[in-house]
């Protein structure tokens, strides 16, 4: 109870209790196999008012207001983070694994050597595996994230994307690895794959600049990563009113679902996209 009561004021009650929550599964799991006694946090459980919200309300940020905040992101790797995950709803750890052969950008700076073979007959466009798994070794480099798709998904890189993902190969530092990681680091990790506390800290530097994140905030009202997954989802259904594409661009659908729209990509998929999405540059 001690170790709750010094979390409350500094983080939001449903971080208490997901913390909570997290400590009660480690007890319970160590209790199972004979390591621990007894649970502690079985208790305390019971008896903090704190409760893990689900389905937090977010902050409501208007399109307009997103454009703004894009045009102050300057540096061309933190605005290629920042487009990409709003403008393809994809998780950090997906950014993150994305390879250079995971993009076809047609007139492109900067080549790839070899190109995933999903993407043939498919310009300009970005295809996100559901493989990588974090500790394995994937396209000859082991992974620190993992990809959470229930499927593999080709996503459409409209005109603005593809400018500022253009801008950014135009610069890409040189990496060793063999799997060609389509970001890097610019900063000490120089030309490093980039990792999810990268890539939360590149948005948490200028959310915080805008005051969209505060110290303590909880998932109501500080952007995040994860923050851009639920703007692509609202705007993008609410434009387009089908639920479907905006389920299998985000690759959480069922196999019989999502089938349907890979079979039918470039009529469906592309044109629906490509008429609704919205403008941030």
């Amino acid at each position: 109870m001690a170790f709750v009561h010094q979390l409350r004021g500094d983080v939001s009650g449903s971080t208490v209790a997901t913390y909570a929550s997290y400590l009660h599964r480690f007890y319970d799991y160590m209790q199972r196999v004979g390591a621990f006694d007894d649970n502690p946090m079985a208790l305390v459980l019971e008896e903090i008012d704190e409760s893990i919200n689900v389905d937090p309300a977010r902050r409501d940020i208007s399109v307009p207001e997103m454009r703004e905040f894009v045009a102050g992101v300057g540096h061309p790797l933190h605005r290629a983070v920042v487009v990409t995950l709003l403008k393809t709803g994809i998780r950090a750890g997906e950014l993150c694994n994305l390879d250079r052969r995971d993009l076809r950008l047609e007139g492109s700076v900067d080549e790839p050597t070899e190109l995933r073979p999903q993407l043939e007959g498919r310009p300009d466009s970005l295809y996100v595996d559901d493989g990588p798994n974090r500790g394995a070794v994937y396209n000859g480099e082991e992974r620190t994230a993992s990809n959470k798709r229930q499927r593999p998904t080709t996503i459409p890189v409209d005109g603005e994307l593809g400018r500022v993902l253009n801008a950014w190969l135009a610069v890409r530092p040189d990496t060793r690895s063999p799997a060609d990681p389509l970001l890097v680091s610019t900063a000490g990790d120089w030309g490093q794959r980039l990792t999810t506390d990268m890539v939360h800290h590149i948005v948490e530097t200028h959310a915080r600049d805008v005051g969209w994140y505060r110290t303590g905030g909880g998932p109501e009202e500080n952007v995040t990563p994860h923050y851009f997954r639920h703007f692509f989802t609202t705007h993008l259904r609410d434009r387009t009113g089908d639920r479907g594409i905006v389920k299998y661009l985000r690759g959480d659908v069922a196999s019989d679902v999502i089938d349907t729209y890979t079979h039918d990509w470039g009529n469906r998929v592309r044109d629906v996209y490509e008429a609704n999405v919205y403008s941030v540059l």
